[in-house]
């Protein structure tokens, strides 16, 4: 049997959001879209500024089950910019998921919301990220989204 892989903290972010713009039904299923307005990274690995103009493309499922593409970029103390694609689901109780979208505060234990960022660092003292997996733990709060991430060993 192979070892289970290891997780290591790597940072936490706050991103600030905008309101949930709703699009609509579409074929595969209600569509959304939530501004990123900006935010704080801080960690052990990584500090910085979330970047203002990226987005959250969101899809509510017919079984209640929320997928996530969240595109943004941070900058780092050092001035350095990475690219952070953030790929997820989000799922619990119906009730739950209907306040969370009204944009009532919830509490994060009764929500399953997990994430997989990628990211895309240029050479040099970031570029370790180009070489690592990452999973993530978040919750979304009334005015932004609250990340834990940690590089897969």
């Amino acid at each position: 049997m192979l070892p289970a892989p290891g997780l290591s903290h790597v940072c936490d972010l706050d991103v600030s959001v905008g309101p949930i713009r709703d699009l609509g039904d579409m074929p595969r299923g209600r569509r959304r879209f939530v501004p990123i307005l900006g935010g704080r990274v801080h960690g052990p690995r990584l500090a910085g500024d979330v970047l203002p103009g990226g987005a959250d493309w969101q899809v509510g499922r017919a079984d209640g089950i929320l997928e996530l593409v969240a595109r943004y970029a941070i900058l780092t103390p050092s001035g350095v910019e990475i690219a952070v694609t953030n790929r997820g689901l989000r799922r619990a109780p119906r009730e739950v998921m209907a306040r969370l979208a009204r944009g009532e505060p919830v509490d994060p234990a009764l929500v399953y919301f997990r994430t997989i960022p990628s990211f895309e660092a240029p050479a040099g003292e970031y570029d370790w990220f180009n070489r690592s997996l990452f999973l993530a733990t978040a919750a979304r709060l009334p005015d932004k989204v609250r990340l834990s991430v940690f590089e897969v060993g």
